[in-house]
């Protein structure tokens, strides 16, 4: 306060009782100087100014002679705050919401601050639908002038929906309207869907607004919404009053402005056509496919303005499609970083939109998945920022994050239903020193093989983008355990390239040799005898084969592991050559067989969390020339986790006449499998890039083709199942119920497998 005092000059100023804040804070909100002339007038302006910063509860003027001597008591400081009861709206963003209306550790506190903290978290649970929600707040003072404050929270039940009521419908019933909302009366399918929420009720009026002007109704409005709440704040009644007007036509179509591409090419990509309902998701749907027509030409920042002319009486709408592309836009320079390891080149040469071309929306996305597909970066981002100074140029800006590691040393022991207990050795670089060739040395032991393996891979061997993959190995097979019992020791060498004849499509080639011999006992079976005997009239038999290889394969997946829309089709021969004297004499009655395998997979994204996944294989072999029958094990079975969950590994069989002598399926010349499955993450981790669990139904079974194809006796099974990407290698587990087994089938429910998806 200013007492009153006679007007005198200004000799000096003093200030007295501050704590933290600087003397020199004070003369800056003082307003008064020394040698000027202070009267009553200018020193209540100057109390109101120290006053007005909020940094004080009390100032007074005196006087001792000339001097001015300017008393301050200053408001205690926040130590801390504290918040206490809270579930629904977690700590950091209540902190966050407080500090926004100047409530925070370090601030000067106020006590007319308490209301405002009442008021704002009672809005925010407002939102929730909590109407009963209580607040309340405890001022600890603490040394040197400072305070702490508690926020205790009492957050109550969200109030409940009662009743929901559409008023003004006559088109549309109002039960399918409202099921098309998220709030119910009843509390939806999963629970919650009762309780009221602002933001719901906003999302469901915009969904009513979009399902009415998708149906022809463009003067749709929604009159009033009344929102009324029992006096104990649990339960609500919502009433939503509209108008739907009359449903109009379409009754014209035509495009304005500067097309820059063919008028004729952009009508095509226009959904609405005369005579058609006005559906303004098809208005939207067409403007951004001309958007994107436009931006494949290098028109990155074209507008496209839909303007539809209503005629009441006729109900009908024109609309006009103008466009305004712009300028061309050209990539002035394409920048990379995050590859720490893997050098600029690999992620250059998958890059589809070039330096100094016009940008093209379709290349840039394609670059994205490529270097996904790659699989060395856990993130691929992309932005187009404009070169500073021009109008038509940008950048292309590509930020990756690396995978923790691209090359590994494994050893593990695991089982999997399919090959039994195994123990596997591996060095594995899938980026080798940076330069996107794989290589790899295996050793894997397990009750059924041992295998040793050399395998290099150059995806790009030549500029253009030919692959070349060279393999070396060496494999002990014992079928004891499996079929029959006999065992091969094989040990060969294979050369392949891969030819991409478009973005998509891909013509590989192959040429291995395989040197097998084969042993047998006296508990094989007979078909194994006579096998061996064809080729070399005796028990154990050796020979070599060369096989030739041709696919043709199609993959538009947008990932390789764990993707969610696009498929992979692929068509392959393989043919052995053996029985000719100019191979010689190791050669001669070596088996000659060719095989056909046709497969199909396809992904459907449903949501951003869910895809619809479905695979078909069709696969046949047979021999030719001089041979008789195909080897044991050159033939198809079916069964176990990555043919037909549910069944035994390779247990199945079509006829009775599949079956040796110790009631053990031979295997067939033909097989057939099929499934779908849908595939989600984990619901605690929907960004989740290392697990998905599968609802899944398989179907499938072998035949031997001189015995006929009867569909009747395929298997199915449904069950589910989960895939998990872990350090050691993919581990997969799955549990299935068969639907239509058969007598002689042997079931096999729960299944898992470590080390191959």
């Amino acid at each position: 306060m200013a007492s009153a005092l006679e007007p005198f000059v200004i000799d000096d100023i003093r200030v007295e009782g501050l704590q933290r804040i600087s003397v020199g804070t004070v003369y800056n909100y003082l307003t008064l100087e020394k040698g000027e002339t202070l009267d009553s007038e200018r020193a209540s302006a100057a109390v109101r100014a120290l006053f007005k910063t909020g940094f004080f509860q009390d100032v007074v003027l005196e006087r001792e002679g000339n001097i001015l001597v300017v008393f301050v008591a200053e408001r205690p400081a926040i130590a801390s705050v504290e918040i206490e009861g809270n579930s629904d709206i977690p700590t950091d963003q209540l902190q966050a919401n407080l500090k926004l209306i100047g409530l925070s550790e370090g601030k000067v506190f106020n006590r007319s601050m308490l209301d405002k903290i009442k008021t704002e978290l009672q809005r925010q649970y407002l939102a929730l639908g909590k109407y009963n929600a209580q607040v309340r707040t405890e001022v600890i003072r603490r040394e040197r002038n400072r305070v702490d404050l508690r926020i205790v929270i009492a957050e109550g039940e969200v109030a409940a929906i009662h009743h929901l009521n559409i008023i003004g419908n006559e088109v549309f019933e109002e039960q399918e309207l409202l099921d098309k909302f998220i709030l119910s009366s009843n509390g939806g399918w999963f629970g919650g869907d009762d309780q009221y929420s602002k933001q719901k009720l906003s999302g469901d009026l915009a969904t009513l607004r979009e399902h009415y002007l998708d149906n022809g109704y463009v003067n749709f409005r929604v009159n009033s919404t009344q929102v009324t709440i029992t006096p104990d704040k649990r339960h609500v009644y919502i009433t939503i009053n509209l108008s739907e007007g009359k449903q109009y036509r379409v009754s014209e179509v035509t495009i304005t402005g500067d097309t820059v591409v063919p008028k004729e090419e952009l009508q095509a990509l226009i959904a609405l056509h005369p005579g058609e309902i006005f559906s303004r998701k098809k208005l939207t749907e067409s403007s951004k496919s001309i958007t994107d027509a436009l931006g494949n030409n290098g028109y990155a920042f074209a507008n496209i303005n839909p303007v539809p002319s209503l005629d009441e009486e006729k109900q009908e709408v024109a609309l006009n499609y103008y466009i305004d592309p712009g300028k061309r836009v050209y990539v002035r320079r394409i920048t990379i970083s995050g590859n720490k390891q893997t050098e600029d080149k690999v992620l250059r040469r998958e890059m589809r939109q070039m330096e100094g071309g016009w940008i093209a929306s379709t290349k840039v996305e394609r670059s994205r998945t490529r270097l996904n597909r790659l699989g060395f970066f856990d993130e691929v981002k992309v932005a187009t920022p404009t070169v500073p100074g021009t109008t038509n140029q940008v950048d292309l800006d590509i930020d990756v994050v690396e995978r923790e590691s691209f090359g590994s040393f494994n050893f593990g022991i695991g089982y999997g239903d399919e090959q039994g207990f195994t123990m596997n050795t591996s060095v594995d670089w899938e980026n080798f020193m940076g330069s996107g060739q794989r290589f790899s040395i295996n050793f894997n032991n397990s009750d059924v093989d041992t295998e040793y393996s050399i395998d290099v891979t150059d995806p790009y061997y030549t500029m253009d983008g030919v692959s070349r993959n060279l393999k070396i190995f060496y494999r002990e097979s014992d079928s004891a355990t499996d079929t029959t019992d006999y065992t091969t020791d094989s040990y060969g060498a294979g050369l392949g390239f891969g030819v991409p004849v478009s973005e998509y499509d891909t013509v590989s080639y192959r040429f291995d040799y395989e040197h097998t011999l084969l042993h047998t006992s006296t508990d094989s079976s007979a078909d194994i005898l006579t096998f061996c005997a064809d080729v070399a009239s005796e028990l154990d038999c050796e020979f070599g084969i060369y096989k030739l290889g041709s696919s043709w394969s199609r993959d538009t997946r947008d990932r390789a592991v764990f993707p969610t829309q696009g498929g992979l089709l692929s068509v392959g021969l393989e043919l052995a050559v053996g029985g000719s004297d100019l191979l010689g004499d190791e050669f001669l009655n070596a088996p000659q067989f060719y095989k056909l395998r046709l497969s199909k997979k396809h992904y459907l994204k449903l949501a951003d969390w869910v895809t619809f996944a479905m695979r078909g294989e069709a696969a046949y072999a047979d021999v030719y020339g001089d041979s008789n029958e195909l080897a044991p094990y050159d033939r198809y079975f079916a069964g176990g986790i990555r043919t037909l969950r549910g069944y035994e590994s390779n247990r199945l069989f079509s006829t009775p006449g599949t079956l040796d002598e110790f009631g053990l399926p031979q295997g067939g010349n033909f097989r057939l499998l099929g499934g779908a499955e849908l595939v989600i993450p984990p619901p605690f981790d929907l960004e989740s890039k290392s697990l998905r669990f599968n609802a899944f139904i398989d179907a499938g079974n072998v035949y031997n083709t001189e015995e006929g194809v009867d569909l009747d006796e395929l298997r199915l099974t449904y069950g589910i199942a989960m895939n998990w990407l872990t350090p050691v290698g993919p581990l997969i587990f799955s549990y299935g119920w068969p639907i239509n087994a058969k007598d002689g089938d042997r079931l096999e429910n729960f299944q898992f497998s470590l080390g191959m998806m």
